[in-house]
């Protein structure tokens, strides 16, 4: 090589480390603005999947409560559509005196007892307070040996299905 290819190779490698040393100089004024964008793209997407995460576990949480009430209150329509048996069947106890009590009253501790395994419970509330969540007041009479708002009759009994009320218990409260 000639000296003057070495020359024009050193003023090349020259011109290029001057313009490499540029270039850094230039980048740490850049890094910075990208060095952030990408720190808060990064933030954006983690609180996007801590988003997306919670959520995930709402809806989860949310089908299996809809789910299990749809096991629970399955037999809702049907206990409804029951009870008015059992109650024909606490009126003829009532009124008979003869060998059919005996029937009657075993068929309906038979119903009674199915319908206790499906958690259906009786609201009978003689002689308690009135709750109107749980009772319909048909009528008010005054009553002096009794409390006020004091259920004092029951007209017909009311039924919950697993703690939640499926026929209110219509009944007579004192008003005095």
């Amino acid at each position: 090589m000639s000296s003057e290819d070495k020359n024009a190779q050193c003023e090349e490698q020259s011109i290029e480390e001057v313009a490499a040393e540029q270039q850094v100089d230039q980048q740490p004024e850049e890094q910075p603005d990208a060095l952030d964008q990408l720190q808060q793209d990064l933030d954006n997407a983690r609180e996007d999947l801590l988003r997306a995460q919670a959520e995930m576990q709402n809806v989860r949480r949310r089908s299996e409560r809809d789910v299990e009430n749809a096991h629970k209150f399955a037999l809702e329509k049907f206990v409804g559509e029951l009870l008015p048996v059992v109650d024909n069947l606490e009126r003829a106890l009532a009124v008979e005196d003869g060998q059919a009590s005996e029937g009657i009253q075993l068929t309906l501790k038979s119903f009674i007892d199915v319908l206790a395994r499906f958690k259906v419970e009786a609201v009978d509330p003689a002689g308690q307070p009135f709750d109107p969540e749980l009772h319909q007041a048909m009528s008010m009479v005054p009553n002096p040996d009794m409390e006020n708002n004091t259920v004092l009759e029951v007209f017909q009994k009311g039924y919950t299905l697993s703690g939640r009320l499926v026929r209110p218990a219509m009944v007579v409260v004192v008003k005095n």
